[in-house]
């Protein structure tokens, strides 16, 4: 299991952090994506430009403060949360990402993997909110 944990800091409002990240309808800012399906209130999908569908469900939801799902494909299985934080002149956003690889050879590398899909991610977040 790896576990990558990163808090980075947003010169805009939680409101507008916490919509962009939690709006599953326009998730079009994301590099890595081609598709987000919205199944139900709390599941969802999304397909890579590598062909890869990751299965999501969300297990905790407080509008603005905190936000945490559940994630799974033939790789891998794990969960994400992130803690939203109103600081002055912004926002805090601490995201923490377990996940543990399902195929023993995949191991070793699952640590690398995480820290550049989080920085990936977190990159494309804060290009989308500050345009």
């Amino acid at each position: 299991m790896a576990v990558s944990k990163v808090a980075v800091y947003f010169p805009c409002p939680v409101e507008q952090v916490w919509h962009t990240v939690t709006d599953l309808a326009h998730t079009g800012w994301r590099s890595d994506l081609t598709l987000t399906k919205v199944l139900d209130d709390t599941h969802f999908t999304e397909h890579t430009k590598n062909g890869y569908c990751t299965h999501f469900t969300v297990t905790a939801c407080e509008p603005l403060r905190y936000w945490a799902f559940t994630m799974e494909n033939s790789n891998m299985s794990g969960a994400w949360e992130g803690f939203f934080e109103a600081v002055e002149d912004g926002t805090r956003l601490t995201c923490t990402e377990t996940v543990t690889a399902k195929r023993w050879w995949m191991h070793p590398f699952v640590p690398g993997y995480l820290k550049r899909q989080q920085k990936l991610y977190l990159d494309d977040l804060r290009k989308e909110l500050l345009k």
